[in-house]
């Protein structure tokens, strides 16, 4: 059912300078002070498309849309980008450091295009739901440039391994890229474009349904375009597809971090918490531990609450099918916070954090009124639901390490 295929990207030239200057994190995860990081790097630097600088000076006419067509534009003239001699795959792989477990594991991948679907169609499936922000500034980025700098990252099953032994097969040789991100993530990229494992990769992933893992704006804006263009390249968008059952694949938990409540009371907050299951007050070091064991008949989440020493457990029945973050969101945030999806989606309470360190010390500085810990999504869950046709909340999952941008670049020529 996916329709997979072999591309010719543009990619960065020798002559552009180390590689590790000029690719970046997807647009979504550049923060201020990174994208003044990147611009300081290199003039060819991708952040100056994806997520170039604003100006007050900005027209309809000239501004950070049309900047971002005249860099690209300027940067294959140059021969700053060069495309590929052929079409191709791109076995990629990424060897990382998990950060809450210390584990070193190796994600393998590869680049490809697919063929954009709807949801409808049963063979894309999402697991998140969009807002609309996001697409629509992307939607100018591909109507400018008519380029993807980035992958969806995509899910497919096949617990046989036989998609993986083929990439395994094209990394025996030296890499064609590698690099180290700032998060300490190796990434290595490998051409693979012998006809046989082409046709090999395209045959196997016939048959598979795919869940978007990472991208979901990106995929949507990517169905928009298709629907307004005459291009017929752009049927098709960059895709990573990633074995489901591979062992390298991490989700990390996202936990949230509150704060503007109205009278917000701790000591309220762990009454009331004690109606949905048993409290256990604990030190941070042993809240980590009891989070690290996951027990699939319950829901186990941690509290911390500003101004106290202890943190707490809770731990509850899990309800046939119900997941800790629908839990956390119904349950807690709504039903004891008045915290409803409008605010959620609009952000006004609820911050995020990866690592329950980090979410213990914005607690401790008093940067929130209160932080929820998660244990991490399972990847079983993730596929039970997307595949049933439903949806989970915002940041419901962290695919870790993300995949770069820059690696290749998928023009639409025709």
């Amino acid at each position: 059912m996916a329709k997979v295929f072999p591309f010719q990207p543009y990619r960065y030239a020798p002559a552009a300078g180390p590689i590790e200057n000029l690719v970046t994190q997807p647009y979504d995860k550049i923060y201020p002070a990174m994208q003044a990081r990147y611009l300081g790097l290199s003039p060819y630097n991708l952040v100056r498309i994806i997520l170039g600088e604003k100006s007050a000076t900005d027209t309809a006419s000239a501004n950070v849309y049309t900047r971002s067509a005249a860099y690209l534009n300027d940067w294959i003239s140059k021969g700053v980008l060069a495309r590929e001699p052929g079409p191709a795959f791109y076995a990629y792989f990424q060897d990382f450091t998990d950060p809450d477990t210390g584990d070193q594991l190796t994600r393998k991948g590869f680049i490809g295009t697919g063929q954009v679907e709807e949801y409808a169609a049963g063979i894309v499936h999402r697991h998140e739901q969009t807002l609309s922000g996001p697409k629509k500034d992307r939607l100018e980025v591909l109507r400018h440039t008519h380029a993807h700098f980035g992958q969806i990252f995509m899910l497919y099953p096949d617990p046989e391994g036989a998609v993986d032994r083929i990439l395994d097969s094209a990394s025996a040789a030296p890499p064609g890229t590698s690099l180290t991100d700032e998060y300490g993530a190796l990434h290595r990229l490998w051409r693979i474009s012998s006809p046989p494992e082409v046709e090999a990769i395209r045959a196997l992933m016939a048959d598979k349904k795919l869940v978007i893992a990472d991208g979901h704006h990106r995929y949507e804006t990517a169905l928009n375009f298709a629907k307004e263009s005459p291009l017929a390249d752009a049927r098709r968008v960059m895709m990573t597809f990633v074995n489901m059952h591979s062992p390298g694949l991490r989700i990390l938990a996202t936990h949230r971090m509150a704060s503007n409540l109205d009278g917000f009371d701790p000591e309220q907050l762990t009454t009331r918490l004690a109606g949905l299951g048993t409290v256990t007050s604990m030190d941070a070091a042993s809240l980590k531990a009891a989070l690290a064991v996951y027990d699939p008949s319950r829901i186990r989440m941690g509290i911390a609450c500003a101004g106290r020493d202890t943190v707490h457990l809770l731990d509850a029945p899990r309800p046939k099918g119900s997941l800790d973050v629908r839990f956390l969101h119904g349950q807690v945030l709504e039903g004891l916070l008045g915290i409803d999806e409008a605010a959620v989606r609009e952000e006004k309470y609820l911050k995020y954090v990866r690592g329950v360190d980090a979410a213990l010390d914005q607690i401790r500085a008093g940067q929130a009124q209160a932080a929820f810990l998660l244990q991490p999504t399972k990847i079983e869950e993730v596929a039970e639901v997307s595949f049933g046709g439903g949806v989970m909340p915002q940041k419901s999952t962290d695919f870790y390490p993300k995949l770069l941008s820059g690696m290749t670049i998928y023009k639409l020529e025709s």
